[in-house]
């Protein structure tokens, strides 16, 4: 899966997080919207769980893990990206 990130203008035309963004701007707007606030719920669980197990630093533990494991962020963020854009077209009308 990670070699579809080597060369992102390659096979996207673009980066996974702008053709994302190409998706969101003209797809089906009750998708879109029902996929964001699924994003967004799955987001506070997370951050919910996590608070409930590491304690109340959770953004600042968040933050330093970035800074750490940038590179692992990052390409896990592009799989992301494209994972969220499969929903919205494959749901799409």
């Amino acid at each position: 899966m990670y070699g579809l990130f080597e060369d992102e203008d390659d096979i996207f035309m673009g980066s996974p997080k702008s053709k994302l963004m190409d998706v969101i701007f003209n797809a089906n707007n009750d998708r879109v919207r029902a996929e964001l606030q699924n994003f967004i719920d799955r987001t506070a669980a997370m951050e919910l769980m996590m608070t409930e197990k590491f304690g109340e630093n959770v953004d600042r533990d968040i933050q330093r893990f970035m800074l750490s494991s940038r590179d692992e962020v990052d390409e896990h963020s592009k799989s992301l990206y494209i994972e969220l854009m499969g929903t919205i077209l494959s749901q799409s009308e």
